[in-house]
């Protein structure tokens, strides 16, 4: 696989040069014309967000992702290291010659890359940039493809959709667009705008450990970071077990041995159970937990919890404390005062990671966390209801459509929970937006169809590869929203909510059919 993807690589930086210079020339052509774009208030005819063609036109061109790498200055990594391997006889990302040899190339410098041919065929045949020239769908014949699909029994008595030009912002087609239903996990897509516009692509969450001045008492201080690690491979996220030994050798260097030891999770509010109850998709919220409170050494997916994850947290650390040469009292509460010492830290990765990772995983945990970041970050109470509110006023600072949304957590597991197919859409139109570039996660960490996260299991007998989409399943409710590239290379956004729905897996099947038959439609 390695082999393999090496040997690709040179191919897709060639594809990714080609289509890069292209790119400015339609970001000036459709500026001017959307400084003129009316602006209209009904709900069928709203640009959703008009500015978005910019993004929209240039990920439809040559069917380019949106997804990184990139570096500071905005060039692919891919393209940055074929320009590399330009300069040398040597290929980028390659084993090194380990030396001179006949070959010339300088010492420990990467030998010629292999070619290879195109791996992405089975995808459609497609070898060729995907052609524009056509117009995007129409809403007759969008019609015709898809509401023959939505009417099927599997999905239940009641449903909507709308499906949107994110080249143009406009709705192509609609069925009950502005119905507000029980939206499942695709409140995820809410959430995720919300904590990015907050909060921005860059904030991390912090642990750390603090040293009472006048008491001697270590305090571990939870920052609210859901993706806290005790596991012996980090895995690039914050380790409980750095912080410990960090913690252990400043406590060192003081000469303290025994300590007494405190944990504080007073950074949110409110009650920490979600009001589904114990439930294997969700955690207690705490601001200070390890692992999600997973019992099993699992990642992501239902798994028991335990049922006080600051205590869990606490007590671990303990463990960690003393295999370093610490001695410690058995944990309890406490709360960190502004005169304590810091004397160590771990911090999360870029809150833009923890967004993707919600999204492909469908990671309930950090959606609840990001809900309450978001409230803290806007001057509001930690908690379910907090981060409710928190997450409706920035979206109305965003300027999206909010008739009939309500919302009452970050997961989406609250079925009183309402969103519409319009306001779905509109959201990703805006992740997609140039003026918000930090909202791009929202649509870099949807599931890719047949590849990863909750869809890796599906589409894998069509459309794998040209769905990402985020899932939603309660009893009795299967949601689909995303986007889709169509035959002819329109970028669309779609949102399909099934209600009343009697077999999951069937509702299920039925939204993939229609996701596909979506991404196979040349409707212009």
């Amino acid at each position: 696989m390695v082999r393999l993807a090496n040997a690709v690589r040179p191919r897709l930086a060639r594809a990714a040069k080609a289509v890069r210079p292209r790119v400015p020339r339609l970001t000036r052509a459709v500026k001017p014309q959307l400084a003129r774009a009316p602006r209209t208030t009904t709900v069928r005819t709203w640009q959703y967000t008009a500015v978005a063609a910019t993004a929209g036109l240039a990920l439809a061109a040559g069917v380019v992702t949106v997804a990184g790498p990139w570096d500071a200055n905005g060039q692919r990594t891919a393209e940055r290291d074929r320009a590399a391997a330009l300069e040398r006889p040597g290929g980028a990302d390659h084993g090194g010659s380990g030396g001179s040899g006949s070959s010339g190339t300088e010492a420990g410098a990467p030998r010629p890359a292999p070619s290879a041919p195109s791996v992405l065929a089975g995808l459609g045949g497609v070898t060729a940039a995907v052609s524009t020239k056509k117009g995007p769908p129409t809403g007759e014949a969008l019609a015709d493809v898809l509401e023959p699909l939505l009417g099927v029994p599997a999905l239940g008595d009641a449903h909507a959709a709308a499906v949107v030009d994110m080249s143009t912002g406009k709705l192509l087609y609609g069925t009950g667009g502005d119905q507000a239903v029980t939206p499942a996990s695709t409140t995820k897509i809410a959430t995720a705008v919300a904590a990015l516009s907050a909060l921005g692509p860059d904030r991390r969450l912090t642990t750390r450990t603090a040293l009472e001045p006048d008491t001697g008492e270590l305090i571990l201080v939870g920052g609210g970071d859901p993706t806290l690690t005790a596991h012996p491979k980090a895995g690039g996220w914050a380790s409980l077990r750095t912080l410990a030994a960090d913690t252990a050798a400043a406590l060192e260097q003081r000469g303290i041995d025994k300590i007494t030891l405190s944990y504080d999770s007073t950074l949110y509010a409110g009650p920490a159970l979600h009001p589904i109850g114990v439930n294997e998709n969700l955690a207690r919220v705490s601001a200070l937990t390890v692992d999600e409170g997973r019992i099993n050494n699992s990642a992501s997916g239902p798994a028991a919890r335990v049922g006080d994850p600051a205590a869990d947290a606490a007590a671990k650390f303990a463990g960690l404390l003393k295999a370093a040469g610490i001695r410690t009292t058995a944990p309890g509460p406490s709360k960190a005062t502004s005169r304590a010492e810091t004397l160590a830290s771990v911090s999360s990765p870029p809150l833009s990671d923890l967004v993707e990772r919600m999204l492909t995983n469908s990671d309930n945990d950090i959606a609840e966390a990001l809900a309450r970041q978001t409230a803290l970050g806007t001057g509001r109470s930690a908690s379910f209801d907090g981060g409710a509110k928190a997450i409706a006023a920035q979206l109305r600072k965003l300027g999206l459509p909010l008739t009939g949304a309500a919302f009452h957590d970050g997961s989406g597991l609250n079925r009183d929970d309402r969103l519409t197919a319009n306001l779905l859409t509109a959201l990703l139109v805006k992740a997609a937006d140039p003026a918000h570039p930090g909202l791009r996660p929202v649509l870099t960490g949807l599931p890719v169809a047949g590849f990863t996260g909750t869809l890796a299991t599906r589409y894998t007998d069509g459309a794998a590869g040209l769905v990402r989409a985020k899932t939603g399943t309660l009893t009795g409710v299967n949601t689909l929203a995303g986007t889709v590239v169509d035959a002819d290379g329109h970028l669309l956004a779609f949102a399909f909510l099934a209600s009343n729905t009697a077999n999951p897996l069937e509702a299920q099947a039925a939204l993939d059919k229609t996701a596909t038959a979506l991404a196979g439609c040349g409707c212009s």
